[in-house]
């Protein structure tokens, strides 16, 4: 297998060559990729039964969905060892996270913008382009000076994800960890599931170097900062899979005073892009391809935001993702980015999640961040789509499609159990969590929303 530093060396080759030579080695991986999922992946055998012998143009391909995909889990992996049953034994045990799934593979789950919950594997050479994306980004994002403090501070990291199960950013730092490539002393991972004055409490104590989480919490975090309640000095911000308004980008710049790194990353691809001090994405193009699209799936131009965007993947053998429906709205640049950075640059419009608001009994106030109700349903098992709507400053209702064959009175009752236990935590206990008839809702677009504020 090419190691990472290998991978960071044939990437800045092929940018110092140019944009022919970037889309040329796209043409080829794609191809390559094209080619080995039909055949190992009977499921893309089938659906690419009359496409031409060589694809070089991704708009050759049928759109792929989750739920789809999914569904035709077994069919769709090219190991034939790993099957949807075995998959879902191994998830289920939480002390399992980071391990490698059958010593080669590993594993990520997630509900998604979509509320379908995902199985995702990554194979050794999918990690390997991972490790040098995030290389990449780094080198891209940190000066000189920046990097000595870090080293200064022995890289005294805090990350704030979600730790209710096999979710990303929780089983890349546990597998980091086992690795030997994040050190346990030197790290902190506190739950973004904890109320605010906790967290506020363990970063005061922990005083990290490197500050990473979700954007939704970092943004708040910067308001318990610029209060006073809050007082660290990072050397570094990193703003982990979410998007995050201009607005907030500038307060957590002002808040913390140090680098911040904003990159973009889902399941599907844990590396898509990085940001630059112009507040633009870096899309890494010569290894995946993304297709802003409207709501019938042709080209967005550029300049335009799209309905959603098509995902490619040019790495991942053992689970393809091709011209896949990420669910995002993104904006592509129609000209050069001022910051001087050849690869394509994109704004990310469909991901800033919305805060939801409670009133506490006291008569103030609590925020929570919509990633916390989504990883909660995630860890609950039988659901098969969810979708938590704030009725009213006191109320959130819960619309369930459950699995074939669960028992919904006692799905519901732990998930009422569970809800209630999150809101009391954060000092909203007497808000009032409602069973809904109807099941989830498209929007008019035709897309789900995890979670819906109060409006």
């Amino acid at each position: 297998m090419t190691s990472a530093f290998a991978l960071v060396r044939d990437g800045r080759r092929t940018l110092r060559q140019g944009p022919d030579a970037l889309a040329h080695r796209q043409r080829e991986r794609l191809a390559s990729m094209v080619d080995f999922a039909r055949a190992n992946s009977p499921y893309y055998r089938e659906l690419y039964r009359t496409l031409p012998e060589r694809v070089e143009d991704p708009a050759l391909l049928p759109v792929t969905h989750k739920q789809d995909l999914m569904a035709r889990f077994d069919d769709w992996v090219t190991d034939p060892e790993v099957t949807i049953d075995r998959l879902r034994a191994f998830v289920a045990d939480r002390r399992r996270v980071g391990e490698r799934f059958l010593g080669r593979y590993l594993v990520t789950t997630t509900s998604g913008t979509t509320g379908h919950r995902g199985l995702f594997l990554l194979d050794d050479h999918a990690a390997a382009v991972v490790r040098a994306l995030s290389l990449r980004a780094a080198r891209r994002s940190l000066t000189p000076s920046v990097t000595a403090r870090l080293l200064a501070r022995r890289m005294r990291s805090a990350h704030i994800v979600a730790t209710s199960g096999h979710l990303a950013a929780y089983a890349v730092i546990a597998r980091s960890r086992a690795a030997g490539r994040l050190s346990t002393r030197g790290s902190r991972v506190l739950s973004a599931h904890s109320p605010l004055p906790e967290l506020v409490d363990q970063l005061n104590r922990y005083r990290p170097v490197f500050l990473a989480g979700y954007a939704t919490v970092i943004a708040l975090l910067a308001g318990e900062q610029q209060a006073g309640r809050l007082c660290i000095a990072p050397a570094v911000v990193s703003l982990l899979a979410e998007g995050v308004s201009d607005r907030d980008h500038r307060r957590i710049r002002s808040a913390f005073g140090a680098r911040l790194v904003n990159t973009y990353g889902c399941n599907e691809s844990l590396a898509l892009a990085y940001g630059c001090g112009f507040g633009w994405l870096h899309v890494h193009s010569d290894w995946l391809i993304l297709e802003p699209v409207d709501s019938d799936l042709r080209p967005t131009p550029p300049g335009r935001e799209s309905f959603t965007v098509l995902l490619t993947s040019l790495c991942r053998w053992a689970q393809p993702i091709l011209r896949y429906d990420l669910g995002d709205s993104v904006l592509l640049r129609p000209d050069a980015c001022p910051c001087g950075d050849p690869l394509p640059a994109i704004k990310v419009r469909g991901r800033a999640a919305d805060l939801l608001s409670f009133p506490r009994r006291d008569g103030g106030s609590v925020r929570i961040v919509p990633m916390a109700f989504e990883t909660l349903l995630e860890s609950i098992p039988d659901i098969d789509l969810f979708q938590i709507v704030q009725t009213a400053p006191s109320c959130v209702r819960v619309r369930i499609r459950s699995a074939a064959g669960a028992d919904r009175d006692r799905l519901w009752a732990a998930v009422r159990k569970e809800m209630i236990a999150l809101l009391t935590a954060h000092g909203a206990g007497q808000v009032s969590v409602e069973r809904a008839d109807e099941p989830p809702e498209q929007s008019p677009g035709g897309k789900y929303r995890v979670v819906i504020p109060c409006s």
